[in-house]
């Protein structure tokens, strides 16, 4: 190590206390950073690395400058790293020695609440997981908005499933639970001691939110999930250094309240994304969101990701939705005023946590100056919802503020002076009029010296290191007054001063400097005031957001045909039918255009609860499922739903197993990862519960498989009595219909002529008597030699088949199978049939 410096002491000694994270180390104009901090982010951030000594005692470093530091930090934490700021926190012209510094901000992936560090349309959140006697408590926050949420779960695979769900960017993870969490969330994992009791926790909470009980927030009850709840709050205020005065509520919520989508369903229906490429467009958010808003665009999101199983809030929203989407005028006079608010639920935690600017306030007022008319115009709605709307505040007061103190066009730096309007304080006034004057003084002292000495080419100018000058080329130099002091010579030129210049500079930048330090002061008291009405600021965030979702869904509903449903009340599973008719699938509808595909409708009662759905590849089976998964979480968010006419039971959970890849990263094969969401699916499903199982069985041989679908439809149909869609190639399967009262069989229609075929998309009743795989491989392209080749093998097989099945028995079956393979005696015997 090179010779410890103070300034190398202080350094050490404040990297010990953040070991976790990357100083950001602030010397004069630069953030440095040195050391193993120095080797990483001249890595990360492709930095020229240096260094101070040499050999062992070389000291890495690496630098960027201060006013460029966002894009760099934002870049390191994309990537999971933590980065520490640490400030000079005294003037270094003040200082007696080595200038104080110290942490001021701490960034990390789940805290940030910069614009610049987020995705606008999506929540950026921090959750934390404490354990105690088997039982989860979980807590997640949006630092960026003030959303803070409480559950308690009682098992890990819920537990993954929910964190999953909530997707958060950062994870605390209490260090009782020992046990391995899965890869995916490894890397987002920090730990913390949980040694927080029940009263502990309590009190603490009680003191952040000033309350005396805890069921001010319907928490009182709650036990493990208080400890998360805490380590959240105590995390933030460790890393923001700032009063947490936007997180003024905490909202407790069930996982039974919502229905239930695990992560491999939430995949599968490409929800909120592709499954290809993880792209928005093509995922059913794509197709939904017409919002104005970002806070609306976030609200729709996590509607879409927690259906409701509720029906009178159901009714609630269909109701507001389908004023919206009756009243095509109104609806597009809110859309063009709502696209002209702001993310005013993000100002205004910016507001709150001082880190607005004054931009941001201009932002907040143009918002709030939409409200009257916004209310106006929702008026004349009847619907519980919109009704709502017309009670929120525009906060008057907040107008107030703004308006009177901050100018319409101010600077992004709060230091950069510019803020504050005349007129708003005396001060400022006075210290503004003797800048305007000395600096009226001094662009009249380039006229009035020209004129003086006759040099016309005389210049007046300022630079920060030499102050203001006056500039004399070198031909003109015998021309210059005996009163001029010179100051600088250069190859040109020579600069000088004079005394009445020094004196009215020393007037001028003393007052500018004053000017800009008390418009500093003056903003940071006026957005003191302003975070004064941060819960209601916040309520019309929400109702704002509110609006702005219901709208979107009412242009869903408009632009794509789509009709309310009738929700019918939990109950018997068995009774509540399912009937949609002409159901359509919304994302692939809106791809191809709607008059290119084709509707079907769909039915499922007491004796049609488990579909059995057979057909060739590329038909349109697959679509056909999802598309009804899809309808029932539309459903379920409030949304009108692609159909026609739909009746819909409420479902607690929907399961899909479709496709099948390798999960390499834990070491799962096909068929292994295929066998374990079925057993998933058998083991979590309840009849409430909705099931779409796409050729389960097929990665492994075909009696397998055939045999292991078989006993999985039997189970559904007899233990779980779930509502199953169900495809296979198996067509044997399709028997089991015959034995089973709550089956039934459905084809998707094929039209052929000759060895081509044409997909109709149509569903019809009763089993497919084939699969037309040869078929589907010709239409891919398959050269003809090898569709023709497996035209022969096709033929041997069915011989062979038609030869099987003349037997009575299955030991005669057997014993002529043993034949046939003896039969071919030019081959080895293998134990599998010869065709070829």
């Amino acid at each position: 190590m090179i010779q410890t410096t103070p300034m190398v002491k202080q350094y050490l000694e404040i990297k010990s206390q953040n070991k976790d994270s990357i100083i950001f180390f602030r010397l004069g104009d630069f953030y440095e950073m040195f050391y193993e901090d120095a080797e990483l982010a001249s890595r990360e951030l492709e930095l020229t690395l240096t260094g101070r000594g040499q050999g062992d005692n070389r000291m890495p470093m690496c630098g960027i400058p201060h006013h460029a530091a966002e894009s760099y930090i934002a870049r390191l934490v994309s990537k999971g790293y933590k980065v520490a700021i640490c400030e000079q926190v005294e003037d270094p012209a003040l200082a007696k020695g080595l200038v104080k510094r110290e942490i001021v901000k701490i960034y990390t992936p789940g805290t940030t609440i910069e614009s610049s560090m987020l995705s606008q349309k999506t929540n950026n959140y921090l959750l934390a997981v404490s354990y105690e006697k088997n039982r989860f408590g979980v807590s997640y926050i949006d630092a960026s908005t003030g959303e803070f949420k409480i559950t308690e779960i009682d098992d890990p695979q819920t537990l993954f499933d929910e964190i999953n769900r909530i997707n958060p960017s950062e994870i605390l993870f209490s260090d009782m639970w020992q046990e391995n969490v899965p890869e995916y969330f490894a890397l987002r994992i920090s730990r913390f001691k949980d040694n927080y009791d029940v009263q502990a926790a309590s009190d603490k909470l009680k003191n952040h939110f000033k309350v005396v009980s805890l069921a001010s927030f319907g928490i009182e009850t709650f036990t493990v999930g208080l400890s998360s709840a805490v380590y959240i709050l105590n995390y933030l205020e460790e890393t923001q250094k700032t009063a947490l005065k936007h997180v003024n509520k905490i909202v407790p919520y069930r996982i039974n309240q919502y229905m239930f989508i695990d992560s491999q369903t939430r995949k599968n229906l490409e929800l909120v994304q592709t499954a290809r490429d993880k792209s928005f467009k093509g995922s059913l958010l794509w197709v939904l969101d017409h919002c104005s808003t970002n806070m609306g665009s976030r609200l729709l999101r996590n509607w879409l990701l927690m259906p409701l199983m509720d029906v009178d809030e159901l009714n609630s929203r269909y109701d507001a939705v389908e004023e919206l989407k009756n009243d095509t005028i109104l609806r597009a006079e809110l859309v063009e005023k709502l696209k002209r608010v702001f993310d005013i639920e993000r100002l205004t935690s910016k507001v709150a946590s001082s880190s607005a600017n004054a931009k941001d306030l201009i932002a907040l007022k143009e918002s709030l100056n939409e409200i009257p008319g916004i209310k106006m115009l929702t008026k004349k709605f009847t619907s519980l919802l919109l009704s709502q709307i017309s009670l929120i505040s525009d906060l008057p007061e907040v107008k107030e503020i703004i308006n009177s103190s901050i100018t319409e066009n101010p600077p992004f730096q709060i230091k950069d002076g510019g803020l504050i309007k005349d007129g708003y304080n005396a001060e400022l006034d006075e210290l503004r009029k003797i800048t305007r004057g000395g600096k009226s003084w001094i662009a009249e002292l380039e006229n009035t010296e020209r004129l003086k000495t006759g040099i016309k080419s005389l210049k007046v100018g300022f630079n920060r290191i030499f102050g203001y000058y006056i500039e004399v080329t070198t031909a003109n130099l015998p021309q210059v007054p005996q009163d001029y002091i010179r100051k600088q010579t250069l190859t040109n030129c020579e600069r000088y001063i004079t005394p009445e210049l020094k004196e009215k500079e020393t007037l001028v930048l003393n007052a500018d400097e004053k000017t800009k330090e008390l418009e500093c002061n003056l903003f940071c008291g006026i957005r003191s005031k302003i975070a004064e009405f941060t819960a209601a600021m916040q309520a019309t965030s929400h109702f704002l957001a509110m609006l702005d979702v219901l709208i979107s869904l009412a242009e869903s509903a408009a632009f794509g045909k789509y009709c309310r449903p009738k929700v019918l009340p939990k109950g018997d599973n068995l009774d509540c039918c399912l009937w949609v008719s002409g159901s359509r699938h919304p994302v692939v509808e809106k791809s191809i255009g709607e008059h290119n595909f084709v509707a079907n409708n769909v039915e499922m009662n007491s004796e049609s609860r488990f579909l059995l759905i057979t057909g060739p590849n590329m038909a349109g089976k697959s679509t056909f499922m999802k598309q009804t998964a899809l309808i029932f979480i539309m459903a379920q968010m409030g949304s009108f739903i692609p159909a026609e006419k739909g009746e819909l039971p409420i479902v607690d959970r929907i399961f899909t197993r479709i496709g099948a890849m390798d999960d390499i990263f834990s070491g799962q094969s096909t068929f292994m990862l295929e066998m374990t969401e079925t057993a998933n699916i058998l083991n979590n499903a309840t009849e409430k519960s909705f099931i779409v199982l796409d050729e389960i069985g097929r990665g492994t041989s075909t009696f397998d498989g055939m045999s292991i679908a078989a006993a999985v439809a039997e189970y559904i149909h007899n233990n779980i009595k779930a509502k199953t869609m169900f495809a296979t190639h198996y067509h044997e399967i399709t028997q089991l219909a015959d034995k089973h009262p709550g089956m039934k069989n459905l084809n998707v229609a094929v039209k052929e002529s000759g060895d081509h075929i044409t997909f109709l998309h149509k569903i019809v009743d009763g089993p497919a008597d084939r699969s037309y795989g040869i078929q589907v491989a010709r239409l891919a392209g398959l050269p003809n030699e090898v569709v023709s080749r497996a035209k022969e093998i096709y033929a041997t097989l069915e011989m062979v088949e038609n030869d099987l099945g003349e037997k009575s028995s299955k030991l005669k079956e057997v014993s002529a199978l043993k034949k046939i393979r003896r039969s071919k005696n030019t081959q080895e015997d293998t134990g599998q049939v010869s065709l070829f």
